[in-house]
Parts: C-alpha cells; sequence; structure tokens
C-alpha cells in the first residue's frame, strides 16, 4: 500500500466520521470536529499528559482527568484511550513516548503495590533519560501522604494534591504552561 493510498483511506474514514456527527481523534496529531457552518473544524492536540495510577485510586485519576482536560491540556487515561482488543503494554508505552508529561499519581495504595503502575513509572523514566535534562517530563503526584519512593524523590519535586486538591492542581498546571511555553520559544529560537 502507497503513502497515498494510506493518507486517501485515512481522509476517507475523517470524512465518514465527521459527516456523522462525531468527533474524529488523531492521537499526536489532534481532533476534526463536525462544525454546522464550515463541515468541521481541525483544533490540533494539546500538550498530553499520561496518567498513571492504581486501581484503587480510580476516581481521583477520573477526577485529574477531568480537571485537565478542563485546564487545556490532552490527558491519557487507560480506561478513556484503550480500545476493545488493542494490545494495551504496546498502546501504553506509546501513549508515554507521546505524552508531553507523565503524572504517576502516589498513594498509600500504589507506592508499595507491584504491577504495572511501576512498570509504567520506570518506563517513563528510561523515556525521560532521552530528553535534555532541563526539560520537564515526569511530574509526581501525591495523592495522599504516601512515602514517594526515593529514586523519584532524590531527583524529582512532587505536587501535593492533598489537603487542598484546587492548590494541588494550579501548582501543576502552571508548571506544565509554563514548560509548554519554555518549550515552544526553545524551538522557534
Amino acid at each position: 500500500m502507497t503513502e497515498s493510498s494510506v493518507a486517501q483511506q485515512l481522509a476517507q474514514i475523517v470524512i465518514r466520521g465527521v459527516a456523522a456527527g462525531k468527533t474524529v481523534e488523531i492521537d499526536g496529531l489532534g481532533s476534526f470536529i463536525p462544525d454546522p457552518w464550515c463541515g468541521f473544524r481541525f483544533e490540533p492536540c494539546t500538550p498530553q499528559v499520561f496518567i498513571a495510577y492504581v486501581k484503587e485510586d480510580a476516581a481521583f485519576a477520573e477526577r485529574l482527568y477531568q480537571d485537565l482536560e478542563a485546564a487545556g491540556f490532552s490527558p491519557w487515561m487507560d480506561v478513556r484511550k484503550l480500545l476493545p482488543g488493542q494490545n494495551w503494554p504496546r498502546a501504553i508505552e506509546g501513549a508515554i513516548e507521546n505524552s508531553a508529561f507523565f503524572a504517576p499519581c502516589f498513594s498509600q495504595h500504589s507506592v508499595n503495590k507491584k504491577g504495572g503502575f511501576q512498570a509504567e513509572i520506570r518506563y517513563a523514566l528510561d523515556c525521560a533519560r532521552q530528553i535534555p535534562l532541563d526539560e520537564i517530563f515526569v511530574v509526581p503526584l501525591r495523592l495522599d501522604d504516601c512515602r514517594v519512593p526515593r529514586t523519584i524523590q532524590r531527583e524529582l519535586q512532587y505536587v501535593d494534591l492533598f489537603p487542598d486538591w484546587p492548590r494541588g492542581l494550579r501548582r501543576l498546571v502552571t508548571t506544565m504552561r509554563r514548560e509548554v511555553e519554555r518549550r515552544t520559544i526553545r524551538r522557534t529560537a
């Protein structure tokens, strides 16, 4: 299949979706949104934030997802983004690689739990090694008064989302906005 035919097929999928009144999102690119005046409008993707959490903290992760979305970011959360039948380990690694930020949610539940959460953190730390040292990628969050692992604590400042969620969220959003602006300035200079 040629690159041209793949592009044509993709264009047809987008056109059919928008014609059916659906928003068509292409990860890493943006969204094609139905618009009654001009057929559709394109909104480029906003900085993606990967939310890493354990299932016991799903309600906090969902709240964070909604708050980040309201703040103009594009949060990525497994239960929201993984598709049925999708190879989830590869999809998660790809989402981490394509994210502007990785936000691990530490709590009494997550710090000592074995499994996917720990694997996601390790993978994100490996990805962080590939970017310039002065760029912010991993932004650890504390959901409660837990002990952040020494590996994280030694190198990265974390944000407390307790006891004052709005204050912690403002700090997180301000940090990420400043970093996005700094990256944009650096790339255009």
